[in-house]
């Protein structure tokens, strides 16, 4: 018996438009190893339209020079990911036009918002009776981060628990406590996952995993209704300690704002150094304890492998909505 023949390709007109933007994302943070998810307030912006032929790239902001204007772009292969998922065939001509402001390599997420980003395009594009719903949307996205524990966030917003089930992906966004103001020191330097993760080892002690376990535990309790716990909560033995020696200006900054009594993290698997503060105060003073220590002479803070180490400092929110949809038209 012949094979049935492939249904078609859903139409896109051409001149078809949407616009999409991503918050910024930090895994792990801090105890909650490969689980926990926090987005941040900083915002890519991507806008996909359909047009005659070719593929097309208009891209500015952070890292757009290093990426590539084809196919291979992680954006466009995201994309290409939704369509094969709604079994619509190849992705018709784009034109692609981004912002990107959530740099890259640094431990802020910047890969899951544009598999997110390139995902929610392609299903915006999609006739509605094509589109994937919101799991199936989570299923990509994971499959192609390899874990969902940056994309949950970016997603949905706020705190997200994330697992694994089956071979599914399966998260539960947390409302976080309006005073938790998160406040990020960008360096100059990136550290790629794959270094990071290389560092960790095979097996913890039983002492190290139960003391995780429990910080993790209280961590969620903490950004949820108990911010003034967040300085124990944030406590880490599982990854931090290990990774310390691919970021040693990091974990200096780390080291010294804990012990002044901020709750400082790797964020993601860093460089970036994320601080969860006590309201707008907090935050300040987080900031300008940054400020200082990175200005005190011969920092360790202020210098990697024997070079000058530039920061940038933003306070930022926990945004209560994730990737939006902005615009679409067909």
């Amino acid at each position: 018996m012949a094979a049935s023949p492939e249904p078609p390709a859903p139409a896109i007109p051409v001149g078809a438009s949407v616009r999409v933007s991503v918050p910024a994302s930090t895994g792990n943070v801090g105890p909650g190893f490969d689980s926990l998810g926090l987005a941040l307030e900083h915002r890519d912006t991507l806008e996909a339209t359909r047009i005659e032929r070719g593929l097309e790239f208009e891209l500015s902001g952070e890292g757009s020079a290093d990426v590539p204007r084809t196919a291979d772009h992680l954006v466009v292969r995201a994309m290409q990911a939704a369509f094969d998922a709604a079994g619509a065939g190849s992705l018709p001509p784009l034109r692609i036009t981004a912002h990107n402001v959530i740099p890259h390599g640094r431990g802020m997420g910047s890969s899951a918002s544009a598999v997110v980003a390139g995902v929610l395009a392609a299903n915006a594009l999609l006739p509605e009776a094509s589109r994937l719903d919101a799991d199936e949307v989570l299923q990509v996205c994971s499959r192609l981060e390899g874990h969902p524990d940056n994309v949950a966030p970016t997603l949905l917003g706020g705190l997200t628990v994330s697992w694994e089930d089956g071979g599914r992906f399966r998260t539960v966004p947390v409302a976080v406590h309006p005073d938790v103001v998160p406040v990020v020191a960008v360096p100059d330097f990136e550290v790629a996952t794959s270094v990071a993760r290389g560092l960790l080892p095979d097996t913890v002690a039983h002492h190290t995993a139960a003391v995780n376990a429990g910080r993790a535990a209280l961590l969620v309790a903490a950004l949820g209704e108990h911010p003034e716990l967040l300085l124990d909560a944030t406590f880490d033995l599982l990854h931090q300690p290990y990774r310390a020696q691919a970021m040693a200006p990091s974990w200096e900054l780390v080291t010294r704002l804990r012990g002044r009594g901020h709750a400082a993290l790797i964020s993601g698997a860093g460089p970036t150094v994320l601080t969860l503060a006590r309201g707008q105060d907090g935050a300040r003073a987080a900031a300008a304890a940054v400020e200082e220590i990175l200005g005190e002479a011969a920092s360790p803070a202020g210098t990697y492998r024997g070079e000058p180490v530039q920061w940038r400092v933003h306070v930022l929110r926990v945004p209560t909505e994730g990737a939006r949809v902005e615009a679409s038209t067909q």
